[in-house]
């Protein structure tokens, strides 16, 4: 029986994935496998030794301690592309009402209330102070060709932009989905100087914190409009504050609330809303409920932020054990398995090794059942971060 722990309201439709007769589910419970998460911080929290996994239904992991999990052998997953529809939609009406003040139009006409058979002819007269134009023939820039950055920069040229995109770790995949129209910018410098509209996509990390600054600022066109949907601390707000009032932006659209921006007329917040689809919290919900089942039942790994992707067709033995052991990526670990293995008389029937960056991820598969005293010489190996016996 696994143990699943919920740390925020998780859609219906991902939970009753989960087989009842070999999973346990609840907020608060003891000794969790595994932990499913959305939008808490899990900063600071305890983490118990019996969590293997930790689900994000979302795409961003900044709520979650990525480093301290890593060091532990705890795979952290998310669900990459699952809401990126929701975050594309979203994105466009970002655009659209930087460009028409359509919001401060439709409060402006509540203020009428009370003029009756005035109302139309008052309306037709005040209708001029809400001109805006319009997003056919401008051109946009998008940074980061991801899930989302990719689905915007389509959707743009359908509405008859010119659309640049920054990426140099684009995907082949997602490379192979975007439009023909679409522009590769040579460099971001080239992107920033000639767009009218700027939208971002991508992750926050140290490296990326405070992207959007000054320097970036002046680069850009005057007048230039910018949007944010990805992350709030890609963009340096006092920055940004500075660029509206010396007229460099003339509209910030950003779904990262900020008490320094709430005041600036020039500035829309939204209350992280990207995501917020009744259909988005669904698809994260069951992507990352099959993530954690094929993790937790046989072992594999696939849209891990921390772990390499591990992945095989191939069954557990029939009567015998598959070994998952992750490990610091360093030179001759996979014969000192071999080594413990073969002196416990266990014959090794498959092996997949995979490494990211500075750490390792090993399946293998022995015929016959691996003993406690094995599983503990394998534990004790110096690098060896977790190891999980799975049975046939």
């Amino acid at each position: 029986m696994f143990k699943i722990q919920t740390l925020n309201k998780i859609s219906s439709a991902g939970l009753e994935r989960f087989p009842r007769d070999d999973y346990e589910i609840a907020s608060s419970i003891n000794d969790p496998d595994a932990i499913l998460v959305r939008s808490q911080d899990m900063h600071g929290m305890t983490i118990p030794d019996t969590v293997k996994a930790v689900a994000r239904a979302g795409a961003g992991v900044n709520n979650i301690p990525v480093q301290e999990l890593t060091e532990r052998g705890i795979v952290v997953f998310n669900t990459p592309g699952a809401n990126a529809n929701a975050v594309k939609e979203l994105v466009i009406l970002g655009m659209l009402i930087a460009n028409r003040p359509a919001i401060a139009a439709a409060e402006w006409v509540k203020s009428l209330a009370g003029k009756g058979d005035e109302i139309p002819d008052l309306a037709e007269k005040g209708k001029s102070q809400f001109i805006g134009p319009e997003l056919q023939g401008k051109t946009l820039g998008v940074i980061g060709l991801g899930a989302v950055g990719a689905l915007v920069a389509n959707a743009a040229v359908g509405l008859g932009m010119t659309v640049a995109g920054y990426d140099p770790f684009i995907s082949v995949k997602n490379a192979w989905q975007l439009d023909t129209h679409i522009k590769q910018a040579e460099t971001l410098d080239t992107l920033l100087s000639k767009s009218d509209y700027i939208t971002i996509h991508m992750p926050q990390t140290n490296d990326t914190k405070g992207f959007i600054n000054a320097d970036r600022l002046n680069a850009m066109k005057t007048g230039v409009r910018i949007i944010n949907f990805a992350r709030g601390g890609l963009v340096n707000n006092a920055d940004m504050l500075q660029a509206i009032a010396n007229g460099k932006v003339s509209m910030f659209v950003t779904d990262f609330a900020a008490e320094e921006l709430l005041a600036n007329p020039k500035v829309i917040c939204f209350p992280h809303l990207g995501a917020s689809t009744p259909e988005a919290e669904e698809n994260c919900a069951v992507m990352a409920v099959a993530e954690l089942r094929e993790f937790l039942e046989r072992g594999t790994i696939a849209n891990s932020v921390n772990f390499p992707k591990v992945v095989t067709e191939n069954e557990i033995p029939s009567g015998g054990t598959r070994l998952c052991i992750s490990n610091k990526n360093i030179p001759g670990m996979v014969s000192k398995f071999s080594t413990i293995l073969g002196e416990a008389s266990l014959n090794i029937a498959g092996m997949i090794n995979q490494n990211s960056g500075n750490i390792a991820y090993n399946i293998i598969d022995v015929e016959g059942n691996v003993s406690d005293e094995t599983l503990a010489k394998l534990s004790a190996m110096e690098n060896v971060t977790h190891v999980r016996a799975i049975a046939g």
